[in-house]
């Protein structure tokens, strides 16, 4: 008998399509393994058994069932996002347990293209931080199950590195998809501003959150996100030499980035030299005043997605950043700091079509209760260990995390592709002969 579990969702819709294998038989062996092994790893706060196998037969009656590019695959979906007749809870207390009556734009794009959501994944209280626990679970690595998966997409990373299903829907406004991603072993791309529909919270934190995909391979990263994607909102690439710049520097002073990371970053650098493009290191000009910049952004959109809720009912850490974020409200409203940080880095992205950099700084946070300790120690544990992401949600450009590398702990490591607006395209086909050329493990060995 086929096993379905690792295979990917290209592989799936194609077997399906086929009439190799029906939704139903997908669905039910990947919601096995969920009721196996999530338990000890949390990606789900909630598994639809019974909705998702109903979902499945009706894929499989579909009269289009060979022209849909996700026929049968499972798919997980990150809780803030609407998933019709589920509540979407933004790992709060503080959130109404009312089902949504439509599904988000994204959900329904990936069910029209056959795809059968399987759950709703953990995030941390309001998507906030790079480490996902709280009142509804905390999410592991799969790879290293005393370590976060990450945040705020960190059930979805889990659930995918685990096996669970194989691609996620998540969202990325400080590095939500990059940094489980990175800790997960999996391949994610957040695509620049108005490529695919946003709709994330109240405002998209000002525009800077992005939906994307979560997957294994480049593949399955691509055909997630032109099944996402507006029409025409994708530009082709042309194959070719590419000026690659690497650089090792933090864009937060006083935060290094440790030798593994720095080594997956190196690493990749000389694959990319020999695959026959132009590589030299070089330092994007990040302002010493970047810090404050993400911090204003950050906490502010915290501010406007707690407004309306009971304050009583959210952790002590949201409370306080979105108390801080309500100082910041009118000169992040008002103010130009995005505009003059692309202005920027303009220059540099006209001298170099691709960034190359370390995806993180260091190894994930334990999975501890980070909802029960101070402000200060989260704010501490998320920028120590990922300060590279948030700058290209100010500047709003597409940025990829791709697997390159391990741990002592052989827990994955991972390399960040930044690339100015429009080159979607380019990214994936630069992560497309990282992994030709570097190949990497696509789901953690928890059997």
């Amino acid at each position: 008998m086929t096993s379905w579990v690792g295979r990917t969702a290209a592989e799936i819709a194609a077997a399906v399509r086929e009439k190799r294998a029906t939704p139903r038989e997908v669905v039910a062996e990947h919601l096995e393994r969920i009721g196996r092994l999530d338990g000890r790893v949390g990606a789900f706060r909630v598994v639809r058994a019974e909705e998702a196998l109903a979902e499945a037969d009706e894929v499989g009656a579909r009269g289009d069932l060979a022209e849909l590019p996700l026929a049968g695959v499972p798919v997980a979906v990150k809780d803030n996002l609407a998933v019709r007749g589920e509540s979407n809870r933004v790992g709060s207390a503080a959130t109404p347990d009312t089902p949504a009556a439509e599904d988000h734009v994204t959900v329904a794009r990936l069910r029209a293209a056959g795809a059968v959501v399987v759950g709703l994944t953990n995030v941390p209280e309001l998507c906030v931080f790079g480490t996902t626990e709280g009142v509804h679970g905390t999410a592991r690595n799969p790879w290293d199950l005393a370590r976060t998966a990450g945040g705020s997409s960190g059930g979805s990373g889990a659930a995918v590195a685990a096996g669970f299903t194989p691609i996620a829907l998540g969202n990325d406004g400080m590095g939500s998809l990059r940094i489980p991603a990175a800790n997960c072993g999996l391949v994610t791309i957040k695509p620049g501003y108005g490529v695919v529909p946003a709709g994330i919270g109240d405002g998209d934190w000002f525009g800077m959150s992005e939906n994307g995909p979560l997957a294994t391979t480049v593949e399955d990263a691509r055909l997630m996100l032109s099944v996402l994607a507006d029409p025409d909102a994708l530009r082709p690439s042309e194959p070719g030499m590419r000026r690659v710049a690497v650089s090792l520097r933090s864009p937060l002073v006083g935060v290094t980035v440790s030798r593994p990371y720095a080594t997956a970053a190196r690493d990749a650098a000389g694959i990319l030299i020999k695959a026959g493009h132009q590589v030299r290191r070089a330092d994007p000009p990040y302002p010493a005043s970047l810090s404050t910049t993400s911090l204003a952004h950050w906490t502010a959109g915290t501010a406007v997605d707690a407004q309306g809720l009971d304050r009583r009912l959210l952790t002590r850490r949201t409370r306080v950043h979105a108390a801080v974020g309500r100082r910041f409200l009118s000169s992040v409203r008002g103010g130009d700091s995005r505009d003059r940080l692309r202005r920027r880095m303009e220059p540099f992205f006209e001298e170099y079509d691709v960034l190359l950099t370390p995806a993180l700084a260091r190894r994930s946070p334990k999975a501890v209760a980070w909802h029960e300790r101070g402000w200060l120690a989260n704010i501490l544990a998320n920028t120590t260990y990922s300060p590279l992401t948030p700058p290209w949600n100010l500047t709003g450009w597409p940025a990829m995390s791709v697997p390159f590398g391990a741990l002592p702990s052989g827990a994955p490591t991972a390399v960040q592709l930044v690339g100015r607006p429009g080159s979607e395209a380019t990214l994936l086909e630069v992560a497309r002969q990282l992994e030709k050329l570097h190949p990497w493990q696509r789901t953690a060995p928890l059997d």
